[in-house]
Order: structure tokens, then C-alpha cells, then sequence
């Protein structure tokens, strides 16, 4: 079981791949900061995006005098800005789930086989859960 600090988890027990070196405290906290930033900017960007569609729906419910074309635009828009907050929002989730691993001692580590993502794969993509293999054989389902 990894040990704890303060709730968080000693770095050089991460999961690394055979031939890694293990993640130093460095890496770690540079790992948690990029994800804390953005945590923090996708929360920002969900406010906006949440703030759009209120209006949009206001402005869509006050239809009056609008053409086919108006109201035509008027949806497009909102079921665009729906898919960008849905977006958002899963990326929040990803992210969010990604600390939390962390915190556990289980960041790196695949959710499907169980081995060790790869500690180069986990500092360009900070929020995967799934090995090359598995993403691999998950996408070509």
C-alpha cells in the first residue's frame, strides 16, 4: 500500500513501467499543478458556457417576431454550446478523477489490466486510465 503524506501519495511509489525511473517529487508536483490549472480553467469555462445557455434559452423563449431562419440559428447555437459544456464537463470529470488517483496511490496504474500506464504517457496525457494496449483494443471495439 503507498505511503501518505498529508492524504497524498509518495511519489516514487507512482506506477512507473519496467525501465522507468520512478517519479520524482518534482514530476509529481508538476503533474498535480497541471492538473489543479486545469481543474481550475475548465470550471471557469463550464461558468461561461453555463452562463451562454441561460441566455440563450432566455433569448429563444422571447421568440417573438422571429423568421424560420432566426429560430433555426437560435437552435443551432444552443445545441452548440450544449455540446461544449458537455464537453467541458466530461474533461472536469477526467480531470478531477486523475487527482483523485493520484491521492490514492493508484495514478498510472490501468484501469483495465491493472499494469502500469507508463510514466512518459501519464506526463502527455495526465488524465489516462487506460494503457496503449487497452486504448488500443478499446477503440477498436
Amino acid at each position: 500500500m503507498p505511503t501518505t503524506r498529508g492524504g497524498a501519495t509518495d511519489p516514487a511509489e507512482l506506477a512507473v513501467r519496467p525501465g522507468e525511473d520512478p517519479w520524482t517529487a518534482e514530476e509529481a508536483a508538476e503533474a498535480r499543478h497541471g492538473l489543479e490549472q486545469e481543474i481550475a480553467g475548465l470550471r471557469a469555462e463550464l461558468e461561461t458556457a453555463e452562463a451562454d445557455l441561460a441566455s440563450l434559452m432566455r433569448d429563444s423563449a422571447d421568440g417573438a417576431g422571429d423568421d424560420e431562419a432566426d429560430t433555426g440559428t437560435k437552435n443551432v447555437t444552443r445545441e452548440h454550446e450544449l455540446a461544449l459544456a458537455a464537453g467541458s464537463r466530461e474533461r472536469l470529470e477526467q480531470t478531477e478523477r486523475a487527482l483523485l488517483r493520484m491521492d490514492a496511490g493508484t495514478y498510472g496504474v490501468c484501469e483495465n489490466c491493472g499494469k502500469p500506464i507508463g510514466k512518459a504517457r501519464m506526463q502527455a496525457f495526465p488524465h489516462a486510465i487506460l494503457c496503449v494496449d487497452c486504448k488500443q483494443k478499446s477503440e477498436r471495439r
